[in-house]
This record gives C-alpha cells, sequence and structure tokens, in this order.
C-alpha cells in the first residue's frame, strides 16, 4: 500500500487521511481515520522548519492512569538509537508521579542539564490540554492551556534545521498543528 503525505498546518504526517479541524479552538473527537493518523508514538514533519513566529500546538487526553509523555522538537527524523543520534532542540517531558513537567535539549549526542519546571503542574490524568510551542528568535515559550510555563533558550542555534516533531507516552493526539 502506497503511503501518502498529508499536510496539517505545516506538519507533514505520513497517512491517507488529514484532520483539518485544527481551527476550531474547542477540542472535538476526532474521526476515526484520524485517530490512526495521530496515532502515538507519533513523528511528523515541520514544512520549513522552524522560524521565529511559528508555532506548534499539541491538543491531546491524557491517559487515565499516566506515567509520563514527551514531545520533542528534532533535527531530522531518525532515530535515537543511530549513530549519531538526531540533535533534539527541545524535549518536554511531563512526569506524573513527581508532579514535574521538564525539558532540556541533545547536541552531537549528549543531552543538556534538565531544566526543572515551575511549581504548577498542568496536567491531569483523563483531561484534555493544549500545548503551544511558540519559536522566539531566542526561545522557545511553551504554554499549556493559555497558561506561559516558561521559556526555554535555543541550544540548537539553527532554527530551519528542527524539521521533525516527535509525541510519546501516555497520551492521546486529539489535534496537531
Amino acid at each position: 500500500m502506497a503511503v501518502q503525505a498529508a499536510e496539517n498546518d505545516g506538519i507533514n504526517v505520513e497517512n491517507d487521511h488529514l484532520n483539518e479541524s485544527l481551527e476550531n479552538p474547542g477540542i472535538i473527537s476526532p474521526d476515526k481515520e484520524d485517530i490512526a493518523l495521530l496515532a502515538v508514538p507519533f513523528s511528523g514533519r515541520i514544512r520549513g522548519g522552524m522560524r521565529p513566529g511559528k508555532k506548534i500546538i499539541v491538543m491531546g487526553i491524557v491517559d487515565l492512569e499516566p506515567n509520563s509523555f514527551d514531545v520533542s522538537l528534532t533535527c531530522g527524523r531518525h532515530s535515537e538509537k543511530e549513530d549519531p543520534p538526531c540533535d533534539v532542540a527541545l524535549k518536554l517531558t511531563a512526569r506524573f508521579s513527581e508532579r514535574r513537567f521538564m525539558r532540556n535539549a541533545r547536541l552531537s549526542g549528549k543531552w543538556t542539564e534538565e531544566e526543572a519546571s515551575t511549581d504548577y503542574f498542568p496536567f491531569i490524568p483523563d483531561q484534555p490540554f493544549r500545548m503551544e510551542i511558540h519559536c522566539e528568535h531566542q526561545r522557545f515559550r511553551i504554554f499549556v492551556d493559555g497558561h506561559q510555563l516558561f521559556d526555554f533558550y535555543h541550544k540548537v542555534k539553527s532554527l530551519p534545521s528542527i524539521d521533525t516533531v516527535r509525541i510519546d507516552g501516555d497520551l492521546q493526539i486529539t489535534k496537531l498543528g
């Protein structure tokens, strides 16, 4: 079966279907074919890479009994097990047992020191959320459900090389853009 590239608000997804309803600010149950498109683990291309003014929006529902989930912006689609692994410009990790939202990056195969989250942990099991990652000239700004949580200053300086979004862990993706 031939796989076709679909585009969704700047993120290319390899599949036969496309979820067009991101423009609606409310969370709407995806169609059955859209669930397959946004299956976790997820990997999709960011059309043209990142640049100041661009944002990535992830809307999802946390699993009922979550341990953790990750949202990463990477330079390329190859596996973390390859040598050398791709650079990770930003990795956001929600850890439910610690109620912490962490962030870090990987450059030339080495992880930077993990930065701890604020005291506010925005994710609730079995509840929807909307995460926005805004790219600015010197940093990413991360918002969850409209609240600005923190900034993460760029470790990868070539923003257009940040061309892939990866999502994994204990969540369902309902919209992506």
